[in-house]
């Protein structure tokens, strides 16, 4: 006679089953009952001198956003640099950046890599963008390949979209690619950041003026907390132009503040607060 296998575990007996893209934003089976009720996070308070007040921020529910740290715009070699620009108000930020990374992931903080990361056919590139790429018939845009040929610039999964070597980017960061200025336009940055429940923006990178601030700002219209961190931030539009940026800011749309200073308030925290 053939034996049947032994019965499994009833439901109540098993571990439950979690539903959900962060252990604080899911839905719980067990026993058979749907349990919508989310796990709470404690907040984690983190007190910081800015522009134009101090402020605190809960570390729990906040973002490092690093926009465009990218081959194509900070390599010698990439997109921008054989087009003329040169790469070294790109390349500043990068030392600091690259000190305020480990610091913050080490607190519990999410990292979120803005880039630039384009379809390779442009399908989705409006006219307007396709030629401020570009600027002329000779010239080298979105998704073509320059003399020194690393692959179409800024196209997803290419040598130029890949953030550049000095930044490691590791695998519990989030990544998300962007087609504008801005990096709430045709992407999911707005979705991913609210399932994982992060409300709060620090925003580091290139360049302050365009990607940043187009990001920034729209940021602050969809009711995100904004902190720009200067001194990890970089452009080469003149130095009037920052401080415009920087006032627009402070005036309308969060703080200003600084890596230096953030570093401090991270170096202060208790380290039995819980992490992410």
């Amino acid at each position: 006679m053939t034996r049947r296998p032994a019965p499994s575990r009833t439901n109540a007996a098993q571990a439950p089953a979690r539903f959900g893209p962060a252990p604080h934003n899911a839905w719980t089976l067990e026993g058979g009952r749907v349990s919508l009720v989310r796990a709470p996070r404690q907040p984690r308070p983190v007190p910081m001198d800015a522009e134009p007040q101090p402020i605190a921020f809960d570390l729990a529910r906040s973002a490092l956003v690093v926009v465009d740290m990218q081959n194509d715009f900070c390599h010698p070699e990439g997109w921008f640099a054989q087009k003329g620009i040169g790469t070294r108000a790109a390349r500043k930020p990068i030392a600091t950046i690259a000190r305020l990374l480990p610091a913050w992931r080490a607190a519990g903080g999410a990292v979120v890599w803005l880039n630039w990361g384009i379809r390779a056919d442009r399908l989705n590139l409006s006219p307007t963008v396709q030629f401020k790429g570009k600027r002329g018939a000779d010239g080298v845009s979105y998704a073509e390949h320059s003399p020194i040929d690393h692959g179409p610039s800024l196209v997803q999964g290419s040598w130029g979209a890949q953030v550049i070597d000095e930044l490691a980017v590791e695998p519990g960061d989030i990544t998300v690619h962007k087609h504008r200025l801005s990096g709430f336009w045709d992407n999911e940055l707005d979705s991913v950041l609210r399932q994982q429940g992060l409300g709060t923006l620090l925003f580091a990178g290139i360049n302050t003026d365009r990607c940043v601030f187009s990001t920034l700002q729209d940021a602050n219209f969809l009711g995100y907390d904004c902190v720009l961190l200067k001194d990890a931030c970089g452009t080469s539009s003149p130095a009037y132009v920052t401080r415009g940026i920087h006032f627009m800011v402070q005036q309308l749309h969060g703080f200003v503040a600084t890596a230096e200073s953030l570093l401090g308030s991270l170096a202060s925290l208790s380290p039995s607060l819980p992490k992410r």
